[in-house]
């Protein structure tokens, strides 16, 4: 005899595949946007944050669906490491606009550490 259970279609891994799309499609703007306005140095310590809360929090959920998406998104936090140093190239090559406010602190920056030279080898 079978039982009910072996008749209904496991749909648990067509769920989480949907959950990981919009995870990848949640991160892949939350990358650009920080990028944009925190910048590398910002972004990598607060998604390296959420990355590992969000994947030691998986451990404990019981919850088959709730864990894997916790952990996915605590990946997905983490990969977002990696994509917002890749994003920073991407601005340097021209293929996504830098924020001006933080390109004139940088021109600053760069002009005060100049001037400070200058004045050093007078």
């Amino acid at each position: 005899m079978s039982s009910r259970r072996e008749k209904t279609t496991n749909l648990q891994g067509i769920f989480l595949g949907a959950i990981s799309f919009l995870i990848i499609g949640v991160w892949h703007p939350i990358v650009i946007k920080g990028e944009y306005y925190l910048g590398k140095k910002i972004c990598m310590p607060i998604f390296a944050a959420i990355g590992v809360f969000c994947v030691a929090k998986s451990m404990r959920i019981k919850s088959t669906i709730l864990h894997a998406s916790m952990a996915l998104f605590g990946f997905s936090a983490l990969w977002g490491i990696l994509e917002v140093q890749e994003q920073e190239e991407r601005v340097q090559k021209g293929w996504f606009p830098a924020n001006p406010k933080r390109v004139a602190k940088k021109a600053q920056k760069m002009q005060a550490a100049q001037q400070a030279a200058s004045a050093e080898t007078l």
